[in-house]
């Protein structure tokens, strides 16, 4: 997945190829009349398999689900180093973005890049922090999900604002405030650069489980 990263077409855009050449393929193959008929049925079928996952392969990355690599520790304790994650494309499709959801999105300064963090100001709140401490709206937040920020460790604690979100954009913060490079510092995110919501951890094995 870190080798995908770095390659300068999108996966979508590569499967989108693969199909092409696929599908050229076939049609060589299809009109290849020095090749024995058995053989050629054989391999067309093949080509037609191939052609069919890679399709549907795109249909899901587009509009379902997509795989993750975590690169950072950004997000622990909730997303360690090396994790794979899945992504529900679709999921706001049907609800609002919320509170401590995590999502992915493109980074605002290099949409190319794909951020996930957790999800703290809505649109049109005012956030704050204050020593670490999470306000909206002038009021402390409980943060329910787990932050890397042990309780009393002003070690490592922040201030910022207080900002009013903009309509139609979001205030992202990481797990791990002492190692995360977030709204505080990139600025707020917009609506339209979110990717979907973390919604699973498939890898490594001992690592399964929701992404809460």
């Amino acid at each position: 997945m870190e080798l995908l990263d770095r390659l300068p077409l999108s996966i979508p855009t590569l499967i989108l190829l693969l199909a092409g050449v696929l599908i050229v393929a076939r049609l060589a193959i299809k009109r290849a009349y020095a090749i024995p008929p058995a053989w050629r049925s054989s391999v067309v079928e093949t080509l037609d398999a191939s052609i069919f996952a890679a399709l549907l392969s795109l249909l899901i990355i587009t509009f379902v689900v997509q795989a993750f690599y975590i690169p950072s520790g950004s997000m622990e304790p909730t997303l360690q180093v090396g994790d794979r994650i899945l992504v529900g494309k679709f999921t706001y499709r049907f609800e609002e973005i919320r509170r401590g959801d995590v999502i992915v999105f493109h980074y605002p300064l290099n949409p190319g890049k794909d951020f996930v963090k957790r999800v703290v100001g809505l649109s049109g709140e005012t956030v704050e922090l204050r020593d670490g401490m999470v306000l909206i709206n002038g009021t402390p937040i409980r943060e329910l999900y787990p932050t890397a920020l042990a309780e009393g460790d002003r070690a490592c604690t922040s201030n910022y604002g207080p900002q009013k979100v903009p309509r139609g954009e979001l205030f992202v913060l990481g797990d791990n405030r002492c190692n995360s490079e977030d709204s505080r510092f990139f600025g707020f995110v917009p609506r339209s650069n979110v990717v979907g919501k973390a919604l699973f951890i498939y890898w490594p094995p001992q690592r399964l489980g929701l992404v809460h």
